[in-house]
């Protein structure tokens, strides 16, 4: 486990874009470091370095007989990050070039720092971040001073704002160590970025709190809008989107001015902000500063399914197999007529008619669906004594009225040798009076329905007329 927090250093205070640089030194399985001077320190492979080596470690663990913290992770979690063992002398310790920045333009640099020593009687490590022109001209430097231990392992953030000249895209970051090494000036390294820094720039929904959550069928007429900034000469407006949380942004096409109206979409999460970047800068990323974030949240409708229709004798009671799925959803059946409940999902019915039924749900949004199922009543089941299939179009087949599929009852039909002559299980009942396409001969046949929805078995006979 370890703490991060903010140091008292020289962060922006407006608007950042995204980092231009971001040195978090590899992930789990794929390190690497090219950032240390040639002729400084040594690279050793062991995670506890001697004094005058580095190491890029994911971990650390009981270095120097426990006098270093045991780091499970870099700063973030899941990758590496770099540890020196500081030399006897003071001297630079890290050393790079960052291309592709924007001329004229204020950036934030910031770097997480851990002093791994326990002892707080050690050397402190004390730490000069310099931005520098590749012609040696310092742009900004920053001093930690004495990085003081911690009781666990803690990562505190150092940083500062520098403003490049005209014509200048790339810098020199330099880190000097000016402790001297022994006992302690022992430190962490990890999650070294560079983001433009401007103006604040506030953005809004006009006539909504931020975030807005809405119904897929019932979105509002959202119009975003920023404050006009101030500190840019000829600045550039340029909404965007993410459909990923942030993680990716997209530039939204036409989108120019300082207000926007959102077009209904489908369901999901949008977050939206403003970019803001000079004339001369605007079309490269690296240059533009960002708004707040808007979020709107389009939820769907909960997805309602009432159940199949049913088919009831009277007298007879059945449980509705509804479905519902969605956020937080609540259910309303009505009319409440016949029911045992008309706010559960599955209610029993009893009614002693027809009768439709509306399954009604609305999420915790707000957001509603609904669907129907009908219950049909019989006041029983009536089963011929006769039938006569001499196709003459009157009652040429043996059925049986209101025995609907739905019942799910199996139905046989006998000869008097107990040969099974008609079977059916689940479907409508309509024998023709034939076995396998053979008309039978005229007499009395047995029947037997069972009813797989617990109503008593039925037995009786009918006679074929020929």
């Amino acid at each position: 486990m370890f703490i991060s927090i903010l140091s008292k250093s020289q962060l922006c205070t407006g608007s950042l874009g995204d980092p231009v640089v971001n040195i978090d030194f590899g992930t789990v399985g794929n390190i690497s470091s090219n950032y240390v001077p040639a002729g400084s320190y040594s690279f050793s492979s062991s995670t506890c370095p001697n004094d005058g080596f580095y190491t890029i470690a994911t971990s650390t663990n009981a270095c120097f007989g426990s006098t270093w913290h045991s780091v499970n992770s870099d700063h973030t979690g899941g990758g590496a990050f770099m540890l020196v063992n500081a030399s006897f002398q003071p001297s630079d310790f890290f050393l790079t070039t960052v291309s592709g920045l924007c001329p004229n333009t204020t950036y934030e640099f910031s770097a997480w720092v851990m002093n791994v020593l326990i002892s707080p009687t050690g050397i402190e490590p004390d730490i000069t971040f310099s931005i520098e022109t590749p012609g040696g001209i310092i742009l900004n430097q920053f001093n930690t001073n004495g990085i003081a231990v911690s009781t666990s392992p803690t990562w505190k953030q150092y940083g500062f704002f520098f403003t490049t000249t005209a014509g200048t895209t790339d810098v020199v970051l330099r880190m000097t160590n000016n402790a001297a090494g022994g006992l302690g000036n022992d430190l962490a390294l990890d999650d070294i970025t560079f983001r433009p820094c401007g103006p604040v720039i506030n953005s809004m929904i006009i006539g909504n709190s931020n975030p807005v959550n809405a119904c897929v069928d019932q979105q509002p007429n959202l119009i975003f809008s920023t404050d006009p900034p101030v500190g840019f000469s000829n600045p550039v407006f340029l909404w965007q989107v993410s459909i990923d949380s942030g993680k990716i942004w997209n530039d939204i096409n036409g989108a120019t001015s300082l207000t926007y109206q959102r077009l209904p979409t489908s369901a999901g999460s949008f977050w939206y902000r403003m970019s803001i970047a000079e004339n001369g800068n605007a079309g490269i990323p690296n240059c533009r500063v960002f708004s707040n974030v808007l979020k709107i949240v389009v939820h769907p409708n909960p997805l309602v399914n009432a159940g199949p229709d049913i088919f009831l004798i009277n007298g007879q009671q059945e449980i509705f197999a509804a479905t519902v799925s969605g956020d937080s959803v609540s259910v309303f059946w009505s009319p409440p007529d016949f029911l045992n409940s008309t706010t559960i999902l599955n209610p029993i019915v009893a009614p002693l008619m027809d009768k439709d039924y509306t399954l009604s749900a609305i999420s915790k949004f707000g957001c509603s669906n609904e669907d129907q199922v009908s219950v049909k009543v019989v006041a029983g089941i009536f089963v011929p004594t006769a039938f006569t299939p001499n196709n003459d179009g009157k009652n040429d087949f043996w059925r049986i009225p209101f025995l609907d599929p739905q019942v799910g009852a199996e139905v046989n039909v006998y000869n008097r040798y107990g040969q099974v002559v008609y079977s059916t299980s689940g479907s409508v009942v309509s024998w023709d009076g034939k076995l396998n396409g053979v008309p039978q001969s005229a007499g009395t046949f047995v029947y037997y329905i069972h009813f797989k929805n617990g109503l008593p078995d039925l037995k009786g006979t009918f006679t074929l007329i020929r």
